[in-house]
């Protein structure tokens, strides 16, 4: 493993002698809208190993994405060879359909410290609830950011991760609509998560768990997603979502296409930068909640 490999992956070939929060905030920036999100190895018979050097084969040098496992898990090796304060984190996600948090870690994110003051650093979120820059862990404080405004709250020792959401509007139905939870008005739970440092093996039954229990999302759907400049592309099953952030007055514009499985293995070529070894079988279980990018 190279770092010198890993920013040719990302793209990234500004300067990084000291680990500040610029250059932190940089290669966040190239890694989140360079590596996908995606779960495709489960829909094309491929297991995801949860270690390391498995987890840099897969993402440095065959130019795949991955989950949240495995995107945090390579950007926190990365940051440690830059020399940053870093540890991980496990946190427990909000389901809307369940109006509650898991019982269990489902996902996995960092924490960086810099100069004393400590930063929530997630690449692996997908869809439009990822952060765009580390998150000051401050309670309380509104974050404005491209995607819109997100925010910490922290209770007895628990931090709870936020997001104001903004409304969609979709052309094709020509309407604008808010995402998903509509009783919990403007505000989308996230996740909620402790400060307790993680080890990478403690998500060891969590990656097993995920590629083999019928009743999880990711399952019961194939995803692949990815930040871009001024949005994000989500292909979930056949369904291309295009969203460009804040094209009007706090208004996201979302343009969907239905794809064909031809046009699916070129999508994932030309837009995500992904050739996959083994044949993808696309999923899109009906009957889950339809706004894949609030879902992710």
């Amino acid at each position: 493993m190279n770092i010198q490999e890993y920013f040719g992956r990302i793209s990234y070939n500004k300067p990084h002698k000291d680990a500040d929060l610029q250059t932190l905030t940089a290669i966040f920036q190239h890694h989140i809208q360079t590596i996908p999100f995606e779960n495709l190895s489960m829909h094309c018979g491929e297991a995801i190993k949860l270690d390391l050097q498995s987890t840099y084969n897969k993402i440095v040098r065959k130019k795949r994405g991955g989950w949240c496992l495995e995107i945090n898990h390579l950007l926190f090796w990365a940051l440690q060879e830059l020399g940053y304060d870093v540890c991980i984190l496990g946190a427990h996600s909000y389901e809307p359909a369940e109006n509650g948090y898991t019982a269990e870690m489902s996902h996995i994110l960092l924490k960086v410290v810099i100069k004393g003051d400590s930063y929530i650093v997630d690449a692996g979120f997908g869809g439009a609830y990822q952060m765009w820059q580390p998150l000051m862990l401050i309670s309380g404080k509104d974050q404005a950011q491209v995607p819109g405004i997100f925010r910490l709250m922290e209770d007895n020792g628990t931090w709870y991760f936020e997001k104001v959401k903004r409304k969609h509007y979709i052309p094709e139905r020509g309407d604008t609509d808010f995402p998903d939870t509509p009783a919990l008005g403007n505000i989308r739970k996230i996740y909620r998560f402790t400060l307790e440092p993680r080890h990478i093996d403690d998500f060891q039954e969590l990656n097993t768990y995920l590629q083999v229990s019928p009743d999880n999302i990711l399952r019961k759907k194939s995803i692949c997603t990815l930040q871009t400049t001024n949005g994000l592309l989500a292909l979930v099953g056949w369904t291309l979502t295009e969203m460009k952030y804040n094209c009007m007055e706090d208004t996201d514009l979302v343009n969907i296409t239905t794809l064909t499985d031809e046009e699916v293995e070129k999508t994932l070529k030309d837009k995500f930068s992904i050739v996959l070894e083994n044949k993808l079988v696309p999923v899109n279980v009906r009957g889950l909640p339809p706004n894949l990018v609030d879902k992710i």
